[in-house]
Order: structure tokens, then sequence, then C-alpha cells
């Protein structure tokens, strides 16, 4: 006995240390959106009470009526009887919308908290958090994640206020007109909980699977959205049919087996009703019909039997359905719980740019451990000026505006802007003072107007059109019927190449920042489209220190200093002139796309003349 007690203490002392438990997440559902909501679920559980004891009340009304009708044979009973059926289930009517309502609203409040919530987690991650995983996992886990809370917990609010409420009242009815028969009745409940409780663990399993293969659904209709032209261009219609054809097979199988395995049990239930209803019939049956007993009470506890069934079985597959519905829950602490990302971790210190002097001090970084992609860097960038980085790709060009915008933190060494470390300010500030401009330009789904107000949230409509005449990006914009409320589509697919840029120019000069970083931003451009973009960056630039990451020829010309990045490091500096006299790097560099682009021609001057 000893042995099966302690083996029982470790058994319980295992599932209190899981937190991933069914009775550890229950506990922390209960503390984190119970409790706040606790005076909305009492109301909730006072309607149920009142449906459950009206149901208690129809099965017992049932037998007074066979009473009055066949016992007592008054007319007035059953007059009686009848008034009192229309308000019992008036009150019941009453009671089953006011909880329904209720339920609704404390569901709708949490799923509203959730959404929030992991949205804001998922803002706290660094770029490393999104970088080995697919967008589309992260729109699966909120969708299903945000709905489970309160699923579970109208679950067992449920099951506690209606089915085990109700489950009572109609016992009373039953003890109160059979007090044997009952005991008899309740013979059945025992093996059928005892048989549901091995099916837990497959349904747990099946569900995860499921929940798995539709993320996987959506992932393949994300892709071929966003890769349409693609998939056409490469006529991969058929590969991604059997790429979606196969999760959805995934799917299917796992949904099949759900409802199996979540069923199984109900030919077994079903079975033991049907055993203890015909005990029930004949025991009752002779007790009439040969004892002399009531045929009221002996109705009312038949009524209350059959009425009682349904909420038996639903107590009995609780915990299965429990299991269902905690995959969810699971999955949305899986995102609650995640730490913010390094990127969050700066200072509360508020950085202030006076002149806009850059400076990297021997830092080293790496996305991977062990796989550093600046090595050790050192360089400077003066106030006002254009600087642009060039080198082979792979070199870490990139790198240095990503490390700049605070959104990887640096192994080693620092970064300095006007002397202050970026580490020991907040990313919030910092990005504050930088305005960039990628060759990948992302629009968000919405209008003209909306995406360059982006740039500086409360922008005036006089701000949203100067800034777009800046950016060259007034002229197209005008044209368009709907003007600055064209819809640009997802990620700008309504718009060109040449447009988007500008749109994004127009974006970044609206946010008046001091430090420019422009990440070869007319790199896929035609020949037109290029000549309009290093216009509007001629604006952007002025008075501002520019970093670029050059790819044209007649912009490293002009650019006040350059850097070779090779390999993580700085491997030559100068101006363009100076580079090609010493004959190195930069000038080997320079013949190599000299010849890649012989007919590029610098557009009146390069972005220094367009400027003036």
């Amino acid at each position: 006995m000893q042995h099966i007690l302690e083996n029982l203490r470790n058994a319980w002392s295992e599932r209190l240390a899981d937190p991933s438990s069914t009775l550890n997440l229950v506990a922390r559902l209960i503390a984190d959106y119970g409790r706040p909501y606790w005076r909305r679920y009492a109301l909730a559980f006072a309607f149920m009470a009142l449906g459950a004891a009206c149901t208690g009340a129809t099965a017992y009304l049932i037998g007074t009526a066979i009473d009055q009708a066949y016992v007592s044979r008054s007319f007035f009973g059953i007059v009686i009887v009848s008034v009192l059926a229309v308000v019992i289930f008036a009150v019941k009517g009453l009671a089953n919308y006011g909880q329904a309502v209720t339920l609704a609203r404390i569901s709708n409040l949490i799923i509203a908290a959730n959404q929030r919530r992991m949205f804001d987690k998922l803002l706290q991650q660094d770029m490393a958090f999104f970088a080995d995983k697919h967008s589309s996992q992260f729109g699966a886990r909120v969708s299903y994640g945000a709905n489970s809370a309160s699923a579970v917990l109208n679950l067992l609010v449920t099951a506690i206020g209606r089915d085990l409420l109700t489950f009572v009242a109609l016992g009373a009815v039953m003890i109160y007109g059979a007090p044997l028969l009952s005991l008899g009745a309740f013979v059945v409940l025992p093996p059928a909980v005892l048989f549901l409780r091995k099916l837990i663990k497959r349904v747990r399993s099946i569900a995860l699977a499921q929940f798995g293969g539709n993320m996987l659904v959506l992932q393949s209709l994300q892709e071929t959205v966003q890769g349409f032209k693609i998939i056409k261009a490469f006529n991969l219609e058929d590969v991604m049919r059997a790429k979606v054809y196969a999760h959805v097979d995934e799917i299917e199988r796992a949904s099949n087996k759900l409802a199996r395995v979540s069923n199984r049990g109900t030919p077994l239930m079903e079975t033991l009703g049907g055993i203890a209803i015909a005990g029930v019939l004949l025991i009752g049956g002779y007790n009439v019909l040969v004892l002399g007993s009531s045929p009221g009470g002996f109705t009312s506890f038949i009524t209350a039997f059959i009425l009682a069934y349904e909420p038996a079985k639903r107590l009995a597959r609780l915990n299965l359905e429990l299991q269902n519905g905690l995959t969810g829950v699971r999955i949305l602490f899986e995102l609650l719980d995640l730490p913010a990302g390094p990127a969050r971790s700066g200072g509360a210190e508020k950085l202030e740019v006076a002149r806009g002097r850059i400076e990297f001090a021997d830092v080293t970084f790496g996305y991977r451990p062990g796989e550093p992609v600046l090595r050790d860097m050192s360089f400077a960038v003066a106030p006002h000026s254009v600087t642009a980085f060039v080198g082979a790709s792979g070199g870490g060009k990139s790198t240095i505006f990503n490390v700049l915008l605070g959104l990887y933190k640096v192994q080693s060494g620092t970064v300095l802007i006007d002397g202050q470390d970026i580490a020991a300010v907040s990313p919030e500030s910092l990005r504050r003072q930088i305005a960039y401009v990628g060759q990948d330009v992302f629009l968000f789904h919405g209008t003209i107007r909306e995406n360059i107000a982006l740039g500086r949230p409360g922008a005036t409509e006089e701000d949203i059109v100067a800034a777009a005449r800046a950016a060259h990006a007034h002229e197209f914009i005008a044209a368009f019927p709907d003007g600055y409320e064209t819809k640009v589509g997802e990620q700008g697919a309504q718009l060109s190449g040449g447009q988007r840029q500008r749109i994004a120019i127009a974006r970044a000069l609206i946010r008046n920042a001091p430090i420019i970083l422009l990440d070869e931003p007319t790199a896929s451009l035609d020949s037109q489209s290029e000549y309009l973009v290093q216009a509007a960056m001629a604006e952007l630039i002025k008075g501002r220190t520019t970093l670029m990451i050059a790819h044209r020829l007649y912009t490293i010309a002009h650019a006040d200093m350059i850097f070779v990045v090779e390999s993580g490091a700085i491997a030559e500096s100068g101006r363009h002139d100076e580079l090609l006299r010493k004959g190195q790097r930069y000038a080997a560099f320079y013949q190599l796309r000299s010849t890649e682009q012989r007919t590029d021609e610098p557009p009146a001057g390069g972005l220094r003349a367009a400027a003036g």
C-alpha cells in the first residue's frame, strides 16, 4: 500500500511540475482570464443555475400532471400545472438567453485581449526570431490561440453551471421519486468515464497534428498568392497543387481520426444508457402495476432520467473535449511566454542627434553562433555627408544597416551616433532618427496616402502632398482616378517598381530624420524610373547624414566617402578619384562594374548635381 501511495504521490508531483499539464493549464486559465471576469462568469453561472432548476422542475411537473389527471381527477389541478409549465419554460428561455449573451460577451473580451497580447508579443521580438519561421504560422497561432482560452473557460463554466447543475437537479427529482431506482441508474456512469479516460492522450496528439496541417495549408496558400507571378512564369501550378493537396489529405486523415477517437465511446454509452432505461422501466412498471406505487412519481423519475442522460454524457466526455481545447491554449501560452527580443533590451535613454556622426568601433556580429558576418569592423561617417558601401554580395553591407537600425544586437564592439552608444538608448528613439529606403520596397495594404503618412503618424495633408512632390511622386499619383486614395494592393502590387520606390522615398522624406539609409534603392529599376528615383533621393539626402549601399557607378563616383566591404571588414576607403589612383580593390570593382554597365550615364551629374 505504501508503495502504491508513493507512486501516486510521484505521479501527482510530476503533473504539478509540468507547466503544460492539464491541471496547470486550467489553473493558469482561471487565474489569467477567469479572475478578471469573475463577476460576469458568476452572472452566467446564476443564469445556468436558474435554467437547471427549471429543467428539474419540468420533470417533477410532468409527474404532478399525471397524478392530477389519473389519480386525483382534478381539472383545476391540470390548469395550475399548465400555467406553471408556461412560467417555467419562459423563465428557462430567459435564463438560456442571459447565459448565452453573457458568455459571448466574455468570450469577445478575452479574444480581443488575446489578439492584442499576442500581436504585442510578436512586435517585441527581434529579427532573428522571424528568420527561420514562415509568416503563416503566426497568423495561424494568433487565430487559433486567441480563441482557445475563452472556448475552454466556456466549456468548464458550461459543464459546471449547465450540465452538472442540471444533472444534480434532475438527480434530486429522481431520488425524491424513487431512491432505489436512482441508485441503479447511476451505476452506468463509472464504466463510461473510465473508458473515455483512455482516449485523452490520443485526442491531444491528433489535435496537434490537425493544427500543424492547417498551418501548412495556410503557408502554401500565402506563398501561392505572393508568388503567383513566379508560379505562372515557371509553370509551377502542378507542383503547388500537389503540395497543397498533400497537406489537405493530411488534415483530412487527422480530422477523420479525431472524429473516430472522440466518438469511440458513444456506442458504449448509448448501450449502457439503454440497459439502464430498460431496467428502470421494468422495475418501475412492476412497482406501479403490482405494488401500487404512484404513476406520477414513476413518470417524474423516467422523465428526469431521460433528461439527465444528455448532461451526463457531456460530463463524461468533459475531459476529452477539454484536451482538444487545451491544444490551442498551449499554443497561446507558448507565444505569450516568449521573452522580449534583444532588440528591445536597450536602455531607457533617449537618442539625441545634433550632427549625425556615426562610428563603428571594432564591431563583431553574426546571425548564427560561430559564423561572424562583421569582423571587428571599424569606420566613421562624417555628419551631413554621403557615404557609400561597395563590395561583393555577402560581404556584410546590408548587415551594417541592420545593426545600425537596432534590429540585431552586436556580439562585441560599439556603434556610436554623435558619441552615444546605440545599445544604451531605446530602440524607438534610435529608429526615430533614421529613415530607411530599401531595394525591396514594402508597402502596406491600403492607400497611397496611408503609406506615405506611415513615415510620420499624424502628418497633415499638406505634409503628405509636399513629401510626394519632393519625391517626384505627385504627378503619377494625381493621374490616378482616386489620387492619394488609390489602393496599392498587397505589397504595392498595383504600382510599378519606380512608383513604389518614390512612395517609399516620400515616406522617408516626411519622416524628416537626420540620418538616411539607402539600400540599393535603384538596383532593379529601368533607366527612366531610375532617373526619377535618383532625383527624389537627391531631395531626401539634402543636409542629412546619408549611408548608401551603392549599385550604380555614378552614385559611387559622387559620394563623399566610399568604403569597400569584404568578408565583414573595411578593406579600403577613400573618395572615388583617390581609390581609382590606388589601383587596388575599388579600382578592380569599378572596372568590373564599368564592363557590366557600359550604357550607364550619370543623370546630370549624379545625386549631388540633382540636389543642386
